[in-house]
């Protein structure tokens, strides 16, 4: 079974035009599916025509929040909603083509847990959105190690098992893929269509890039230093130490070798900021290992993966 998630917000002319062609599409994937659309604290006439949609199919669900939370919570809810095994984010605003969907589920069944869309020919202002989503793009292929053209490209395809355990927060919708390569998933992308927007306008500006490199440095931590936080910590800790007692050092040279004055120089300042940022550094670090065991032992958690298992208790 399919789940279509489509988060959405201030979309009201676009809903309409969006389920006669989802509709369409889906008809051809020769699947049971089911749509989850989020409405995401829309102001406009979403909300009525999200109605209407669901009065006419039962498998349009929807689900409204109080508030606007922002696309990855809507696209969390969607997640959470979701019972297909294969679940399909898709934007609400008529730029991707549900025409896609046969393709993205077809490569899925080659063997692949994840498959991305990649919106080569994007209709997107290239100053404002194409470039900056290059560079963003670039970045975070080489941070993550997992190459891939177009991160910020809604329209993909997850095999349920991937998401298990996924918690989306600030912009980390687009950072899937990464974990689910960290786990051992195997990643692809296509091509797929985009449209220019027709109704309404964009809801992000440059603004955004900035969420993501924060967003990338969270990710990046998480998959590198979660278990072990004083690593992160505990080195930049030892690092200002060690800047402490060079400091010193060289503040006491030049006391008793150049007969420079301590006041002259900014040297024993930096040796008290040094010393004390370097013990409150591994402070910190000591504290973040004891909340990450609280993490996995109150919870029952394990800190390893298994794929399967055989001739023991519960297989099948």
């Amino acid at each position: 079974m399919l789940s279509i998630v489509i988060p959405v917000y201030n979309e009201q002319d676009s809903l309409l035009p969006l389920h006669e062609r989802l509709s369409t599409a889906l008809e051809n994937v020769g699947a049971d599916y089911e749509v989850i659309l989020v409405n995401d604290g829309s102001t406009d006439a979403t909300d009525a025509n999200l109605r209407t949609i669901a009065a006419k199919d039962s498998r349009y669900k929807v689900v409204s929040f109080r508030l606007n939370f922002g696309q990855t919570a809507a696209m969390m809810a969607g997640f959470d909603f979701a019972s297909g095994d294969i679940i399909i984010p898709l934007d609400g605003d008529l730029q991707n083509d549900p025409a896609d969907i046969p393709r993205l589920v077809s490569k899925l069944n080659e063997g692949y847990d994840v498959v991305s869309g990649w919106r080569r020919d994007r209709q997107d202002a290239t100053l404002q959105r194409t470039l900056p989503s290059r560079a963003a793009n670039w970045l975070i292929s080489r941070i993550s190690g997992v190459r891939l053209h177009d991160y910020g490209c809604s329209l993909k395809a997850y095999r349920r098992d991937v998401l298990k355990g996924v918690r989306l927060y600030g912009e980390m919708h687009r950072f899937i893929p990464i974990y689910a390569s960290w786990q051992g998933g195997r990643v692809t992308e296509i091509p797929v269509n985009h449209f220019a927007r027709v109704h309404g306008h964009s809801k992000y500006g440059l603004e955004r890039i900035i969420k993501v490199v924060l967003d990338l440095i969270v990710v990046k931590f998480l998959a590198n230093y979660a278990n072990k936080p004083i690593y992160v910590f505990g080195g930049f800790g030892l690092l200002s130490v060690a800047v402490s007692l060079l400091s010193g050092i060289a503040a006491l040279y030049l006391k008793f070798v150049e007969h420079v004055s301590f006041i002259s120089t900014p040297l024993p300042l930096l040796v008290v900021l040094a010393f004390i940022t370097g013990v409150m550094s591994i402070l910190m670090g000591l504290i973040a290992e004891i909340i990450m065991r609280t993490y996995y032992e109150s919870q029952g958690k394990q800190v390893y993966l298994v794929k399967e298992t055989i001739n023991l208790p519960g297989d099948r």
